[in-house]
């Protein structure tokens, strides 16, 4: 219903379930390369401004993009990490003493 009065939310919604359906089930770099390419250029002709970002990623990273199909990881854990130090540094308002800080990350997180 809510698609039958916004169409452009109907295509920007497939837009985006079409690049999940990629990443779910794409096992080949070189196919996962030619159905990101098809994507891309769907996007670009579409016009959407929303997805003008994601598309500009794909573009530039893409090699980097591609190697999710080799073993399907991500750098998710270590962007996790990342959130849970600046959590921490936030928490005490900076950080005066570097070495005194690395230990304690190294007690809480190691």
């Amino acid at each position: 219903m809510l698609f039958d009065h916004y169409p452009d939310l109907k295509k920007a919604y497939d837009f985006s379930q079409a690049l999940s359906h990629i990443f779910e089930n794409t096992t080949d770099k070189l196919y996962g390369l030619a159905r990101l390419a098809k994507w891309h250029e769907k996007v670009r002709q579409c016009g959407f401004k929303a997805f003008n970002t994601v598309a500009l990623s794909i573009q530039n990273d893409y090699e980097t993009i591609l190697n999710y199909f080799d073993n399907r990881s991500t750098n998710a854990s270590a962007e996790s990490f990342n959130a849970k130090i600046k959590a921490f540094r936030a928490q005490f308002r900076g950080v005066r003493n570097a070495e005194f800080f690395l230990y304690r990350l190294t007690q809480l997180y190691a």
